[in-house]
């Protein structure tokens, strides 16, 4: 039987309360990453559009600070028990991303900045038996207080990619992709229209079962920063090998 997919969250470090405050600065650094490369960008350039369709960098820029604002809202669930719902509506989280996209630069910058210190600074003093609290995103089954870390790192560091500012897959830190794979591929182990196969990290030699518990004849071979990529949708996968040669297989949406 698969494990919860908030089980198989990290493997560079043992996941769970524990391992917070590593998780803590690992989403600081990431964040003043991506504050220093929106910083470096202009009005008209935060119009342009970033790499998720339909979205400006703007746009893509208030989605990062309203998701420091949502998931902020489940570590006070976490903390005083009272149930805090992520967003008051996917309707109002449309409308408030939408909103924001059209802001001056230093507006959204200064937006992306102060969301994301409110949320590593309420993180900070959570007290431990808070992380072990169970909470639930807009989105997904409940998981525990200390899941909500992870949630936030891998946004910061896919959206870095998605803003399209010069940070790219192979800028992701090494533990990032071996972690983020894991957790990719038990997520997708659960839809029925995932493929099987073995993926090969050729930077590590590290293989990944793709479902986790399923024998698979296929094996695609790859720089783990292309497999994960691939597996989230922003890279098309053509420097992947296949073995047997032929097409890589569809990959359901992340």
């Amino acid at each position: 039987m698969t494990a919860p997919w908030w089980k198989m969250a990290c493997v560079s470090q043992p996941p769970g309360p524990l391992s917070v405050d590593l998780t803590i600065a690992r989403i600081s650094e990431a964040t003043d990453r991506l504050i220093e490369s929106a910083s470096a960008l202009t009005d008209d350039q935060l119009r342009e559009p970033s790499l998720l369709p339909g979205w400006s960098r703007g746009h893509l820029l208030s989605h990062v600070a309203r998701n420091a604002d949502g998931l902020s809202n489940l570590l006070t669930w976490a903390r005083t028990g009272a149930e805090t719902p992520q967003y008051a509506s996917r309707e109002d989280r449309e409308t408030q991303i939408d909103e924001g996209s059209g802001r001056p630069a230093a507006e959204i910058v200064a937006d992306l900045s102060r969301s994301a210190e409110a949320f590593i600074s309420q993180a900070r003093e959570l007290p431990p038996v808070a992380w072990l609290a169970e909470v639930r995103g807009m989105r997904g089954p409940a998981h525990p207080g200390w899941y909500t870390l992870n949630r936030r790192l891998s946004e910061v560091e896919i959206h870095h990619v998605d803003l399209a500012a010069g940070y790219a897959p192979a800028d992701w830190p090494g533990w990032f992709v071996t972690d983020m794979l894991y957790e990719v591929i038990h997520q997708m182990a659960v839809k029925p229209d995932a493929p099987s196969a073995v993926l090969t990290d050729a930077s590590t030699g590290r293989q990944f079962l793709l479902p986790p518990d399923a024998m698979a004849d296929l094996t695609i071979t790859g720089p783990g920063h292309v497999l994960l990529a691939w597996l989230l949708g922003r890279e098309s996968g053509e420097s992947l090998s296949a073995d047997p040669e032929g097409p890589l297989p569809a990959i359901p949406p992340y």
